[in-house]
């Protein structure tokens, strides 16, 4: 929406006329608002209802689980099966593959662009055939439920200008990320819990692991009451949510009224609506003291259930809590969950990191999966698997038989996708001999994001918001596509 038109239609009758007076043109202006807020009227007893409009057309998928594995996952060694690499070991980068491509300058200053072929056997698995890397033994049990795109690619060789990319769909900072898009435009089914839930979980401690940023999951130029709830792993999952030692519900509920009226008067003598997202806040804080311990009770859930997870699942602010958190989250009406994994940027030492990162994540993937699939939710839920960008398949550092570390390319890497409107047990793409460069099918990382919109039932170049005279949008403004080659 318009954030003139939002700010028109949040205005009280008596602050309307005591603006505009009674012109004609004013009045005419009434009319069309009047319009715009009949049009704009939420459903009924919704606390995060839809854009008027939207979806616009019948979504394959109603929810989103966005698995976002930052410091940029090794292609080579877990999904882009290249055999013929053993033959050149330790053999110099041909220069018509690299064709002068940059690179950065944590090897850009090495004598020598050693190729390292991955130390690690892949096999063939599911129906699909598809290949995958012994470092995954549980989610190669799922491939026949997900579409793998082999030849996503960016514009950012850097983490944090990458991981910005991912999530905003823009390397600026102050872009909004996809959960608070989908926040904005679909709401929630849910009126005690957020629409856009986030979780940092733990990571292996010898992990090298880049900073996070809250751009990841901020609004920036939406309200900022889509902006995602992150839920933390220690401690209370939200802060300041619980009643201090002696208030009771009833005393805040008392506080909570009077503290709304005051905020309504404000409203009505400025007519900004940050005000009513700031009621609705509280609101929703108030309604979160009762819905976030049910949702972190895992007392009920059944013991093949919890086995199927692994042995973290019990210990909050692991990956493995998490994922089984994000189910119960969307089980429950939220419509993104965002978990956001640390410490793949293996710089050197890939082996031994790499196998720590997987052994924290790949059994929980899966059961994610697995367990939407039981309970028929996978049919219209969305799961996203994926990093910033890939590895090189030089080493940086010293190369040897066991030991070996990758650089960051921009140019290619794998993400899979699993889920409502997904042509499961599908591969798209397909890279040269050394996953350098593509050589068919490429998808930017905003065709992804516009086929992520399409999924959910949104036509990515008509969904957008007004900022700096610029109609923003998730995609940008250059021309990108949805990947048909991967939808059911």
């Amino acid at each position: 929406m318009d954030p003139l038109l939002e700010y028109h239609l949040a205005q009280t009758r008596r602050q309307f006329f005591g603006q505009v007076g009674l012109r004609a043109g004013s009045i005419a202006l009434a009319s069309m608002l009047g319009r715009g807020f009949a049009s704009a009227a939420p459903a009924e007893g919704m606390i995060h209802p839809p854009m008027p409009g939207l979806p616009h057309f019948a979504p394959k998928a109603k929810r989103l689980i966005y698995l976002h594995m930052n410091g940029a996952p090794s292609q080579l060694d877990l999904w882009d099966y290249k055999p013929g690499l053993k033959d050149y070991f330790d053999k110099d980068l041909p220069e018509s593959v690299r064709n002068g491509q940059r690179i950065t300058t944590m090897t850009s200053g090495q004598s020598r662009l050693a190729v390292a072929p991955s130390m690690f056997k892949f096999q063939q698995h599911g129906k699909s055939g598809t290949w995958v890397s012994e470092l995954l033994p549980h989610t190669a049990k799922i491939v026949d439920e997900m579409a793998l795109v082999k030849t996503v690619n960016t514009t950012a060789i850097n983490h944090d200008p990458a991981c910005t990319f991912v999530m905003t769909g823009n390397e600026v900072p102050g872009k909004a990320s996809i959960g608070s898009w989908l926040a904005y435009g679909l709401g929630s089914e849910s009126n005690d819990l957020p629409a856009f839930v986030v979780f940092t979980p733990s990571f292996p401690p010898e992990s090298a692991a880049q900073a996070l940023f809250t751009r990841m999951w901020s609004s920036g130029f939406l309200p900022t009451k889509y902006t995602g709830v992150a839920l933390r792993g220690q401690g209370d999952p939200v802060l300041f949510v619980k009643n201090p030692p002696g208030v009771n519900p009833g005393d805040r509920r008392t506080m909570l009224n009077a503290l709304n009226q005051l905020n309504e008067i404000n409203h009505a003598r400025v007519g900004d609506p940050e005000i009513q997202t700031r009621i609705a806040q509280y609101e929703m804080a108030f309604r979160m003291q009762s819905s976030v311990p049910e949702l972190t009770d895992l007392s009920k859930e059944s013991k093949a259930t919890l086995e199927m997870y692994g042995d973290d699942v019990n210990r909050p602010g692991s990956f493995t809590h998490s994922a089984i958190m994000a189910r119960r989250l969307i089980e429950r009406g939220t419509r993104v969950v965002q978990i956001l994994h640390r410490g793949w940027d293996q710089h050197n030492g890939l082996p031994k990191h790499l196998r720590n990162q997987v052994k924290d994540t790949d059994q929980a993937c899966a059961a994610l999966v697995m367990d939407l699939k039981q309970r028929g939710l996978l049919n219209d839920t969305l799961v996203v698997w994926g990093g910033e960008f890939g590895r090189t398949v030089y080493s940086q550092g010293t190369l040897t038989k066991d030991n070996y570390g990758r650089d960051h390319h921009p140019r290619n890497f794998c993400m899979w996708m699993a889920g409502g409107g997904v042509k499961a047990g599908s591969v798209w793409g397909e890279t040269d001999d050394f996953s350098y460069n593509i050589v068919k099918d490429p998808v930017h990382i905003n065709d992804l994001n516009a086929t992520i919109l399409h999924l959910m039932g949104i036509d990515h170049s008509r969904f957008s918001f007004k900022f700096q005279g610029l109609d923003q949008r998730l995609t940008g403004v250059e021309e990108h596509h949805v990947v048909k080659g991967i939808l059911a």
